[in-house]
């Protein structure tokens, strides 16, 4: 492959990285669908392509993110489902790359909430991949923040709990410190814990890394001065 040809993809992929984050941004689930549309026509017809499966797979996962940000737990767990078929078909293909793990944890997570059997189902896979993801790379902030937002839902007495969710979430801010997600979840999670200061400081920093995120001011909103 020509540096030319590199070059073309790798801009390629910026592009749409930078598509679905404005659409997540704006909660514009109209644009997510038509994005997760095309990303499953191209798997489709690239069956043994793992990046192509790994774009589904992330596009479903920001679907599945507005979703719950907007309280549709069935769209969600649609969207994730068909995320996690994608992911297992990247990490089969290519089972070293540690994103392709981190998406599957993600995305098996975002199928769970509100439902107790589909936590039966899917809370082994999130945790395992997640794991994975970390044994592979241990430098991946997303990995990181992934496991932080497991934590975040999942009960003190089975391993998570609100202290183990700021402990990932802080981590995920020293290997990025630009990275507005970890930011905001480290204010929720701040929040939750009643450090209501804190928590404000922490959404305050996403905000400014990432102004247009609608989510993050809404949690802004939610959060107590004191």
């Amino acid at each position: 492959m020509s540096r030319w040809t590199v070059a073309l993809l790798a801009g390629y992929l910026l592009a749409a990285s930078s598509q679905l984050e404005q659409a997540r941004n704006r909660q514009d689930r109209n644009a997510l669908e038509k994005i997760v549309a095309e990303k499953a026509s191209l798997a489709e017809k690239r069956p043994g392509d793992a990046a192509a499966q790994a774009e589904l797979a992330e596009a479903a996962a920001y679907l599945a993110e507005v979703a719950l940000e907007l309280q549709d737990r069935d769209r969600a767990r649609s969207a994730a489902e068909i995320g996690i078929e994608a992911a297992r078909r990247a990490v089969a293909l290519k089972p070293t790359v540690a994103e392709y793990h981190r998406l599957l944890g993600a995305l098996c997570g975002q199928a769970i909430p509100g439902n107790l059997l589909l936590a039966m189902r899917y809370g082994k896979c999130a945790a395992e991949s997640i794991q994975r993801a970390l044994e592979l790379d241990p430098s991946s902030w997303r990995a990181w923040l992934s496991r932080g937002v497991g934590h975040y839902y999942l009960p003190p007495a089975l391993g998570g709990g609100v202290e183990a969710a700021i402990a990932d979430f802080r981590k995920a801010i020293e290997l990025n410190p630009r990275a507005a997600d970890a930011w905001l979840w480290l204010g929720i999670a701040l929040r939750k814990a009643q450090r209501h200061a804190e928590a404000r400081q922490a959404i305050l920093k996403s905000l400014e890394l990432n102004p247009e995120r609608v989510w993050a001011r809404r949690q802004l909103e939610k959060t107590p001065a004191q």
